[in-house]
């Protein structure tokens, strides 16, 4: 039995009130917060019939978490973090509280409803590297693996149930509900921040300005293994995350309908089932302590699974049926590794990194983690029609695997790092 519980996510974390709190109130909101993610681009596109409204959500979304991610970082490192989450809390609150408002009241204007959007990310991006940097400070460093997996698994599983239950609800009860059910369950997060200790940070200097960015950005140069983390990571998601040709493979190689269908669904749903049953089954994490290892098996695994996506697009001509089974099947390998790659990451992060640098770094991370796919979509867009989507996904696998193993031998230090016993 022993044996077979090791198998399943390690939930020793949870024994620690703090963070079993944060956790079971991550459930809740991570619904909510996937609701108004599919709320946000459902509603401009029935105001404004045109898709490139909906692409302006790129936009407005990645400028103010770049630098409200870098920001809120050495916001983090000066100010007491549980008091920088509760105020972060409340603005999301209130942020989408005005997204109900507005909903409720019909005011159908497109530019209110991107300034809001905006807003919200701005408010996200400082709360995200705050809550991070926070995990180290109430867990020993050895359940910090696990704990990350635990995190990662509720965001993947909310990244599943909050679309397609939003899809459902929109036409059934109008966008406002789905903003009034993301405003309370926020109130589930803010309840276990309240609770939380005193977090201030200790030896803390200068001030949270352009400078304590700088500076934040300086300390990776000294430590090539935090610096190589996020260059792995880059490789991983720039060559091999190739969902803006999802819509393409479903129609054009699936036999899906242009505006989407099954197959389109199963392609975009795979990865995060993936990553959810990884995160089930990730109770071997905590044993790791070659992480830097595991990193890079990691991200060799996804970058095979992206490479055998794009044999399976290849041959879907003969077999469409089967490869595309195959095609959610590697796509959901690639999901487990990618969880297995973060978990670890953000767990180097965390134990490596000084606390009077955690929440820059974190800033940090979130930018990596959100604009590396941005990147990935310009990328595979153009690749896609210069050399079709078959080599341009297969081919940014190969690439991943290659240029992973280029960096595990330029940077030995990453290969043999080991977490601290």
């Amino acid at each position: 039995m022993a044996g077979i519980r090791g198998l399943f996510a390690d939930t020793t974390p949870l024994t620690n009130d703090n963070f079993r709190r944060l956790w079971q109130a991550n459930i809740v909101t991570v619904i909510g917060a996937q609701l108004t993610v599919v709320a946000v681009p459902a509603q401009i596109y029935a105001i404004t019939g045109d898709s490139a409204y909906v692409g302006l959500t790129g936009l407005f979304g990645l400028v103010p978490l770049v630098v409200f991610g870098l920001w809120g970082g050495a916001l983090a490192d000066h100010f007491d973090r549980r008091v920088l989450l509760l105020i972060t809390t409340v603005g999301l609150i209130l942020t989408s509280g005005l997204f109900w408002l507005q909903a409720a009241l019909d005011l159908n204007n497109v530019w209110l409803l991107l300034g809001l959007f905006a807003l919200q990310q701005a408010f996200f991006g400082i709360n995200q590297p705050t809550r991070s940097a926070v995990l180290p400070r109430i867990l020993p460093a050895e359940q910090l693996p696990a704990a990350n997996a635990l995190s990662m698994t509720v965001m993947m599983a909310g990244s599943i149930a909050g679309p397609m239950l939003g899809g459902v609800l929109i036409p059934i009860v109008g966008y406002s509900w789905l903003y009034l059910i993301d405003t309370i369950t926020l109130f589930a997060t803010l309840s276990a921040v309240w609770r939380l200790p005193s977090l201030a940070v200790e030896n803390r200097a200068g001030s949270p300005g352009l400078r304590s960015v700088i500076d934040g950005l300086g300390y990776l140069r000294g430590h090539p293994v935090l610096l190589t983390s996020f260059l792995v990571d880059l490789i991983a998601m720039i060559f091999g995350m190739p969902r803006a040709l999802a819509p393409e493979v479903a129609h054009l190689s699936f036999g899906g309908l242009v505006e989407g269908g099954i197959e389109f669904a199963w392609l975009s749903a795979a990865i995060p089932i993936g990553a959810v049953l990884g995160g089930v089954f990730s109770g071997w994490v905590s044993g790791v302590v070659r992480q830097g290892r595991a990193v890079i098996f990691s991200i060799l695994v996804w970058g095979a699974a992206i490479t055998g996506l794009g044999v399976a697009v290849a041959l879907a001509g003969r077999w469409q049926a089967a490869m595309l089974v195959a095609a959610v099947a590697f796509l959901a390998v690639g999901g487990a590794a990618d969880m297995a790659s973060a978990a670890f990451r953000q767990s180097m992060l965390q134990a490596a990194a000084d606390d009077t640098v955690r929440g820059r770094l974190q800033g940090v991370f979130i930018v990596v983690v959100a604009g590396g796919p941005r990147i990935a979509d310009v990328l595979h867009g153009y690749a896609g029609g210069l050399v079709g989507t078959a080599w341009a996904i297969g081919g940014g696998g190969l690439l991943v695997i290659v240029l992973t193993a280029v960096v595990a031998v330029m940077v030995p230090a990453f290969w043999r790092y080991r977490a601290a016993s």
